[in-house]
């Protein structure tokens, strides 16, 4: 997985970092169990502090998208979530998308094509 960070972006990099795991997760470009490199690897190979990554390291594992095991360094969850209810957080991110969307003038159906289109890149899906 190719990871680009913006270093002139208002996004930090930590949160760009961990947006790009967790699409890389969702396009199966980083595989469930797959071994994730070491903290000082990721910030060497990106040129960002070693803090940076540890951030993300800390966040995406907070939020169950990785597993970290002293011996065994961070790897991808198994990915057995099987809870049909959106989180409030994911509502509330969703909430001001639609918004965004709804402001440049994008109509519910367009939006809808959009998802669609975006959703069908996705790999990991629920039966």
């Amino acid at each position: 997985m190719v990871i680009s960070l913006q270093l002139d972006s208002d996004t930090p990099l930590y949160e760009q970092l961990r947006n790009q795991i967790v699409i890389g997760i969702a396009t199966g470009q980083l595989e469930p169990q797959e071994k994730l490199p070491t903290v000082r690897q990721l910030a060497e190979e990106l040129g960002i502090n070693t803090m940076t990554v540890n951030k993300t390291y800390s966040l995406l594992k907070q939020e169950g998208y990785i597993v970290i095991d002293r011996r065994h360094g961070a790897k991808v969850s198994p990915q057995e979530h099987d809870n049909p209810n959106p989180s409030p957080q994911l509502e509330e991110k969703l909430q001001l998308i639609i918004a965004q969307a709804a402001i440049q003038g994008i109509n519910e159906s367009r939006f809808q094509a959009l998802c669609a289109q975006i959703f069908s890149k996705m790999t990991y899906q629920h039966p």
